[in-house]
């Protein structure tokens, strides 16, 4: 399975964008519509809220009120952190057993707030539905009827710009027509993510096409390497040896304790997308995503 997740600022259009990998097969789990469910009438989360902030925040149909909730747990920062604390175990089981049950190659988690959460990590690829924050804002206005300065305050609320594009792999940019921001997800599936997803599948290495350079943004070799570290457990050290600046691919090296240790953690790498790059090698590993060549040595201490 190819995670994905999928994420934009307020005012992005990114439903409009997992509308259109959904149609070229992705299943989406879309975080807003879990948080929604986890605090439906019947919910065990509904009592225990009610626990800790009264009675009252509980609807007549013995759903959450949210209004309520919202004057009582975004009072002072205590309360705040004490909400999140409660929501965000059962939000995160909730997603974990949709992620399990599904079936589909390419699974989009679709989370607005994905970077201020530092959730980028947990994922093969993180797409950035890009649209600059003053385009955003005319759009609140012009099409949700949002008063400007609501619309203004909600924007700088969230990640910035520049911290979105720095954390995600993948920028769509959809400052433009619908028909333009199609076109850029069509040919991103049918070029890195159906692929990608193909490769993970038959856990092989990506094609290389001689003299072919992959595009690159900034930082690529250390968010790879970062998802490594977080799939992994942050338990072992892994090292960008070569940026791939040069054209040539991204390097990594991963060590371990023992030869034992590198065959134990050899499945996990292969579904974190580096399977071995030959058959008879398993500490020589190259990456399954067609859009970003990339090596990883695996190095055992002993």
């Amino acid at each position: 399975m190819l995670r994905i997740g999928l994420t934009g600022g307020i005012g992005a259009g990114k439903s409009t964008v997992a509308g259109l990998l959904a149609a070229h097969g992705a299943e989406i789990i879309d975080a807003d519509v879990i948080a929604r469910e986890v605090v439906a009438p019947g919910e065990p989360l509904v009592d225990t809220l009610a626990e800790a902030f009264g009675r009252d925040i509980v609807s007549a149909d013995g759903g959450l009120d949210r209004a309520r909730l919202a004057a009582v747990a975004f009072a002072d920062p205590e309360s705040t952190a004490r909400l999140g604390a409660l929501m965000h175990p059962v939000i995160r089981d909730r997603t974990a057993q949709r992620f399990a049950a599904s079936t589909a190659e390419v699974v989009v988690h679709d989370v607005p707030l994905l970077v201020e959460n530092h959730m980028e990590t947990g994922y093969h690829l993180t797409l950035l539905v890009d649209v600059p924050a003053d385009v955003r804002l005319d759009r609140l206005v012009a099409s949700r009827g949002m008063d400007r300065d609501d619309a203004q305050a909600r924007i700088a609320r969230q990640a910035s710009d520049e911290e979105r594009r720095a954390a995600c792999d993948v920028l769509i940019d959809n400052s433009g027509t619908p028909t333009a921001a199609e076109a850029v997800v069509d040919r991103l599936w049918t070029e890195r993510l159906a692929p990608f997803a193909a490769n993970l599948a038959a856990g092989r290495p990506a094609a290389r096409e001689a003299g072919v350079v992959a595009e690159r943004r900034e930082g690529d070799a250390e968010r790879l390497a970062a998802k490594l570290r977080h799939g992994t457990g942050e338990e072992f050290p892994i090292a960008v040896t070569g940026d791939g600046s040069s054209g040539v691919p991204i390097a990594l090296a991963l060590a371990v304790p023992d030869a034992g240790s590198a065959e134990a953690l050899s499945p996990r790498l292969t579904t974190l997308g580096f399977p071995p790059a030959a058959s008879d090698d398993e500490l020589l590993r190259a990456s399954a995503d067609p859009g970003l060549p990339a090596d990883l040595e695996v190095r055992p201490a002993g």
